[in-house]
């Protein structure tokens, strides 16, 4: 029974996760529903990672550059290429099916600059329609501009051992973050790529008609993305790559001489995890609206690293659960605590309670706090049914004897 417990909790939670929108009364409904959108996001990040660095052993820096890449990937899409039914003849536009494909030209962060699109609105007959290349297109291309820079950098590094990938994801997620501030005329710079929302014409579910803001869209896109990335990443952890990518991690030299073939594995699960966080990165860019090169920087990245390390490294559910859980409670550390009648400003201390947490799970709790829970559970059941045998066995004439 104890043995079965993980799986029956991870059942409740999924049904708990399913209803909770539906069922939460509270005032603030909006910003609760937000939490929990940016938590699934989190947790997309650091479960994925989990999976390349705890099963596979890559220690990579380059998460947040794969969601980068496919949040710009969609909002170079989303900002530049439109569907129209009717032909610009000012910009660059492909026929296709009755419709036309337009590419419109950059303007930059300019205000006054008129695009091409513009231009033609001016001179269009009435009913002339445009709309935004579809959700899902965007997601797909996006996942593939993310895998296919994974397998280009798994190609040039997974050869490599040691520090080496890391450094060289470091060095590429801090060009690829100067590149991106540098081309204004495409990206806008520091001034942020904006995108439009999900459903930017509203959804209706169920008879209910959702605007363009509401949450709960969003948070159902989220769950499902989540919930998929964990099937996913599950799959592969009980399959043969999973067990090829953890004897790599125990001895790469024993598991190459018995003939595993080490980089195309390596690459394999590099490949995936960089789809998984360029979709999340579509997905995310969307909700918020703008995608911005802050997204990049080192301290993101440390923070989903850290976020899988106090869940557990070895179990990409407990990573997933490890980024919910740090996601609400660093959003809970910034209420300010009275301490001895002392106000303490937890805008600049909640960081500090979290690496406080960090190192204290890094010296006694190495496996994580969220695996090291269900390793308990795992053992007390092992034991549990050691025992239960044991009593059940007929004792032999001669252990009667004694």
């Amino acid at each position: 029974m104890i043995r079965s417990l993980p799986n029956a909790l991870g059942a409740l939670g999924v049904a708990f996760l399913l209803g909770f929108p539906l069922l939460y009364a509270g005032g603030n409904y909006d910003y609760v529903m937000h939490l929990w959108i940016t938590a699934f996001f989190y947790a997309i990040l650091a479960s994925s990672w989990a999976l390349l660095a705890g099963y596979g052993g890559q220690f990579s820096f380059g998460h947040m550059a794969f969601m980068a890449l496919g949040a710009y990937s969609a909002g170079l899409l989303d900002n530049y290429v439109v569907l129209s039914s009717h032909a610009t003849g000012t910009c660059t536009e492909i026929g296709l099916f009755g419709s036309w494909l337009v590419l419109v030209d950059p303007t930059g962060v300019s205000t006054s600059a008129v695009n091409c699109l513009q231009q033609a609105r001016g001179v269009w007959p009435e009913g002339v329609t445009t709309s935004r290349l579809p959700l899902l297109l965007s997601i797909l291309i996006g996942a593939g501009v993310g895998g296919g820079f994974g397998w280009l950098i798994g190609t040039l590094v997974l050869r490599l051992r040691a520090a080496y990938l890391a450094l060289f994801t470091v060095g590429f997620s801090e060009i690829l973050r100067a590149a991106i501030s540098a081309e204004v005329w495409l990206t806008r710079g520091q001034a942020g790529l904006p995108m439009s929302p999900i459903f930017p014409e509203g959804v209706t579910i169920f008879g209910t008609f959702y605007a363009s803001n509401a949450k709960l869209p969003v948070y159902y896109v989220m769950l499902g993305l989540f919930l998929l990335t964990l099937v996913i990443l599950i799959s592969l952890a009980r399959s043969r790559i999973g067990l090829f990518l953890r004897a790599l991690r125990e001895d790469e030299d024993a598991a190459e001489a018995l003939g595993v073939d080490t980089v195309k594995y390596k690459r394999t699960v590099f490949v995936v995890t960089a789809m998984i966080a360029a979709t999340a990165g579509v997905v995310q860019g969307h909700y918020v609206g703008i995608i911005t090169p802050n997204t990049l920087i080192l301290l993101q990245m440390a923070l989903v690293i850290a976020m899988a390390v106090i869940g557990g490294l070895e179990n990409v559910v407990a990573a997933a659960v490890g980024a919910i859980i740090i996601s609400f409670g660093l959003e809970f550390l910034r209420n300010d605590f009275i301490i001895f009648g002392e106000r303490v400003d937890m805008s600049t201390w909640r960081l500090v309670f979290f690496g406080l947490l960090l190192m204290l799970t890094l010296r006694f709790l190495r496996n994580g706090v969220i695996h090291g829970g269900l390793l308990w559970l795992e053992r007390r059941a092992v034991g549990a049914e050691t025992v239960a045998k044991r009593r059940a066995t007929p004792k032999s004439g001669t252990e009667e004897a004694k």
